[in-house]
C-alpha cells in the first residue's frame, strides 16, 4: 500500500534559529567544568545524542566524562541556553510551512534531540502547543540521533509507516538517522552544514531554509489533499 507522505521535523536549526545559542550554551557549560573545546568543534556536534556527544568529548579532549559529570554538563547547558533563548526566533518560513501542511491535511511532527526543558522554549517561539501536536523529545526515547528512534517514534504516533516519512533536518545526524529508518532525508542549510555535507550524509534534496522548502513543497510530495 502506498501512503501519503508525512513530515518529521528536527527543531533546532530546522524550524528555529537556535543552533548558535546551543553552541554558546555548551561552551559555557564546558568552561564551567574546566573542559576546553573550541566553538567550531561544538557546532559539529549539535543534533547528536548526549551520549555520543560525551564520547566525542573523550576522543577530542582526553577527558573521561562520567554519568554524574554528563548530568552536570546537561543541566549547565540547559540553564545557559535559557539565558540566551531571548534571541531565538522561528526561521524564515517555518510558521508558514507548518500552517501550509495543516491547511493541506498533511500530517507532521517534531522530533528533536533536545529535552523538553529546552525544546519548550523553541516550541513556544513557533506557536506550537505540545499538547495538541505530536512532539518527540530526547526524554521519550532510548537513543537519540544518529539513531532513528526519535523519527520512528514520531511516525508511530502519527500512525504511519516510517518509510512514508520525509525527515527534515539541518545536520548530518538527521540524515544518518533518516537512512537508518528508511525515511527520505531533506536537508536545510539553516543550521550551518553545507550542501555537500548533507548530500553525502544521505539527503536526497537540500533547501536553504523552511521558506525555500515551502516554495518547493510539491516537489517533495507535499500536495494538498
Amino acid at each position: 500500500m502506498v501512503h501519503d507522505p508525512v513530515f518529521l521535523f528536527d527543531l533546532d536549526g530546522t524550524l528555529v534559529d537556535s543552533v548558535y545559542q546551543h553552541v554558546l550554551a555548551w561552551k559555557a557549560a564546558l568552561d564551567e567544568e574546566g573542559i576546553a573545546l573550541s566553538v567550531w568543534r561544538i557546532h559539529r556536534k549539535i543534533g547528536m545524542s548526549g551520549g555520543l556527544f560525551t564520547n566525542q568529548l573523550l576522543r577530542e579532549t582526553g577527558v573521561e566524562v562520567t554519568e554524574e559529570h554528563s548530568n552536570k554538563l546537561r543541566a549547565a547547558h540547559a540553564k545557559a541556553y535559557k539565558d540566551l533563548a531571548g534571541g531565538v526566533r522561528p526561521l524564515p518560513g517555518a510558521v508558514e510551512l507548518l500552517d501550509a501542511l495543516d491547511a493541506g491535511g498533511i500530517p507532521w511532527a517534531v522530533a528533536t534531540s533536545g529535552r523538553m526543558e529546552t525544546a519548550a522554549v523553541n516550541l513556544e517561539r513557533l506557536g506550537v502547543d505540545p499538547g495538541k501536536k505530536t512532539i518527540v523529545t530526547r526524554d521519550q526515547v532510548r537513543f537519540a540521533k544518529p539513531d532513528p528512534d526519535l523519527f520512528v517514534t514520531a511516525a508511530e504516533r502519527l500512525g504511519v509507516p516510517i518509510e512514508s516519512a520525509m525527515v527534515i533536518g539541518d545536520s548530518i545526524w538527521d540524515m544518518h538517522a533518516a537512512i537508518r529508518c528508511r525515511a527520505l532525508g531533506i536537508g536545510l542549510l539553516s543550521g550551518g552544514y553545507g550542501t555537500g555535507e548533507l548530500q553525502e550524509a544521505g539527503a536526497f534534496r537540500v533547501f536553504e531554509d523552511p521558506a525555500d522548502l515551502l516554495r518547493h513543497l510539491d516537489e517533495v510530495g507535499g500536495r494538498r489533499r
